[in-house]
C-alpha cells in the first residue's frame, strides 16, 4: 500500500476514526490498533514480508529486556547486543546485498559465471529503515540512553508505525517511543498542521517528482539519442524527481502522524538552499545521517582525533551510506563523490560554518550566497546523475553526451512546452519553500494571516495535485532501499 493509492485514501479514514472514536479511552488497544494497521499497510505488497518485521521487533525487544537484565555483567550485556545486531544486520545483508557481492565474487573469481551462487531473493519494501530504526533501540539500551520497553505491543508499535515504516524518517526509540507510552489527546491545531504538511507532501510527489520522471526516464532511457542540453536538463529535473519523491514522503508521513497525534522528526530543512556541500548534508535525509553521526562516526573517533584520521572516518560514513542506499557500483561511487566534495571542508575545519538559514531575516539572498546555492546545487545534481544511473557504464555515457554539443538550436529545449511546464512548478515549489525555509515544512503559513487567501492556496494546490493524480503512479523512489 502507497500514500499515493486511493487503496490508502480509504484506509487512512477508517484508522483514524476506530484510533480516536472507537479505542481512544484504551491506550493499550490503541497501540494494537496501529500494530495491527500497520501490519496490513505492510503486508498489502506481500504478507510474508510481515515475519521479517515481526522477528526483527521480537528480537529487539527481548533483547533490549536481557541487556538490561544483566546490565551489571557488561560482557554479557554486550554480547546479547551484539546477538542482535548481528542477527537484523544478517538479514539485512542476506536480503539486500548478497546476490551483489557474488556476483562481484564471480565476477572477479568465477569469469562471471555467479549462477550457481546466486539466491534472487526479493528486496523487502523499506527494510534499511526499520531494521535501523531497530538496532538503534538495542544500542541505546546497551549504552543506558533509554529503559527497555516491557510491554511488547508498543514496541512493535514503535518499529512498524506504518506512516514512517517503509521509507521514514529513522525514528530513535528515545523519542518515538515514549509518545507510545502515554496517553494521546486529539489536538485540532496539530491535525490542521498535519494536513496542510500532507498536502504539500503530495504535491512535491505527484506534481513534482512524478511529472518530471515522465522525462527523467525518457532521457535515461535513450541517452545516445539526445543532445547535451537534454541530458543536462534530465539531471535538473531528476534533482528535483528525488526530492520531490523523498522529502514529499517524509512530509506526508509526518502530517499523517500528527493525525494520531505522533510527532516524528523532521528528515528535510530545504537542502536545495544550502551554501556547501557540509550544509546540504545536514539538511538532507537528517534522521538517516544523524544515526550515521550518532552510531557509527563518533564512536570511530568523529572530529576529535588526527585529521588523517577524521579524513578516514569521513571517507568511511560517506561510503557505507552510499551502500546503505543499494547494492550497486553506482551508489558507492556517489557516496565516495560527496566524501571528496567534503574533504576541503573538514581539512580546512569549515563544515560547520553554516548552520542557520541562508539570508536570515532578508527576503532574498546576497549575491554570494546565490552563487554558494547554485555551485552546491550543480555538485549535487552530479552526484545524482551516478545515483540515478543503472550502472558506471550509463553514468559515464551521461557525463560524455553532456559535452555532445550540435548546435545553438540545442538551446531551444528550454523554451519546449513540456519542459517550461516542469520549471514553473519547481519555480512555484521553490519559492513556496524559501518564503517558509525558517519553519517545519514548506506550507506552514507563517507568513500568511489572512484566512481567504490561505484556503485560496489550499484549493488551488488540491485542484492541481487531483488533476495530476494517477493512481497508477511511480512507487516512492525510496521504497527500493
Amino acid at each position: 500500500m502507497t500514500f499515493n493509492s486511493l487503496i490508502f485514501a480509504a484506509f487512512l479514514p477508517i484508522v483514524f476514526c476506530l484510533y480516536w472514536f472507537v479505542f481512544a479511552r484504551s491506550l493499550k488497544w490503541q497501540n494494537l490498533l496501529v500494530v495491527a494497521a500497520s501490519y496490513v499497510f505492510y503486508g498489502w505488497w506481500d504478507w510474508k514480508f510481515l515475519i521479517l518485521i515481526a522477528i526483527t521487533s521480537f528480537c529487539s525487544w527481548w533483547s533490549g529486556l536481557l541487556i538490561h537484565r544483566f546490565r551489571e555483567e557488561r560482557r554479557k550485556a554486550w554480547w546479547i547486543s551484539a546477538a542482535n545486531i548481528i542477527l537484523n544486520l544478517g538479514i539485512l545483508g542476506l536480503f539486500k546485498y548478497y546476490d551483489f557481492f557474488a556476483r562481484s565474487f564471480a565476477d572477479l573469481f568465477l569469469g562471471g559465471k555467479a549462477d550457481g551462487i546466486l539466491l534472487h531473493l526479493i528486496l523487502p519494501v523499506g527494510i534499511s529503515f526499520y531494521t535501523f530504526q531497530a538496532l538503534s533501540y538495542s544500542i541505546d539500551v546497551y549504552r543506558g540512553r533509554v529503559e527497555p520497553v516491557r510491554d511488547v505491543v508498543q514496541f512493535f508499535a514503535y518499529v512498524s508505525f506504518f506512516p514512517q515504516l517503509v521509507a521514514g524518517p529513522i525514528e530513535r526509540a528515545t523519542s518515538l517511543i515514549p509518545q507510545f507510552g502515554r496517553e494521546r489527546v486529539y489536538g485540532y491545531s496539530q491535525a490542521v498542521d498535519g494536513l496542510r504538511q500532507r498536502l504539500w507532501g503530495y504535491f512535491k510527489k505527484i506534481v513534482i517528482a512524478d511529472w518530471c520522471g515522465v522525462y527523467v526516464d525518457k532521457v535515461f532511457g535513450d541517452i545516445p539519442g539526445q543532445s547535451g542540453v537534454q541530458l543536462a536538463a534530465a539531471a535538473i529535473l531528476f534533482a528535483f524527481q528525488i526530492y520531490g519523491d523523498f522529502s514529499g514522503y517524509s512530509d506526508i508521513a509526518i502530517g499523517v502522524s500528527k493525525l494520531f497525534g505522533i510527532n516524528l522528526t523532521r528528515n528535510f530543512a530545504t537542502p536545495y538552499f544550502s551554501r556547501d556541500i557540509a550544509e546540504f548534508w545536514r539538511r538532507w535525509h537528517i534522521s538517516l545521517t544523524t544515526w550515521f553521526r550518532d552510531y557509527l562516526y563518533i564512536p570511530m573517533g568523529g572530529s576529535q582525533c588526527p585529521k588523517p584520521r577524521v579524513v578516514l572516518n569521513t571517507m568511511v560514513i560517506f561510503l557505507v551510506s552510499g551502500l546503505w542506499h543499494g547494492a550497486n557500483w553506482t551508489f558507492l561511487v556517489w557516496g565516495a563523490f560527496h566524501a571528496l566534495l567534503f574533504m576541503p571542508l573538514i581539512l580546512s575545519g569549515k563544515n560547520r560554518r553554516y548552520k542557520g538559514i541562508v539570508a536570515e531575516g532578508r527576503a532574498l539572498p546576497s549575491f554570494k550566497e546565490l552563487g554558494q546555492i547554485l555551485l552546491t546545487f550543480a555538485l549535487v545534481t552530479v552526484g545524482w546523475v551516478i545515483f540515478r544511473a543503472d550502472n558506471l557504464s550509463q553514468a559515464w555515457a551521461f557525463f560524455a553526451g553532456m559535452l555532445r554539443w550540435r548546435s545553438i538550436s540545442d538551446l531551444y529545449f528550454f523554451f519546449d512546452r513540456a519542459f517550461l511546464s516542469r520549471a514553473v512548478w519547481i519555480a512555484l515549489m521553490l519559492l513556496v519553500e524559501w518564503v517558509d525555509r525558517g519553519e517545519e515544512h514548506g506550507l506552514s503559513m507563517a507568513g500568511v494571516r489572512h484566512g481567504t487567501i490561505r484556503y485560496a492556496i489550499y484549493i488551488a494546490i488540491i485542484l492541481v495535485t487531483i488533476l495530476y493524480f494517477d493512481d497508477g503512479s511511480p512507487k516512492f523512489i525510496y521504497f527500493q532501499f
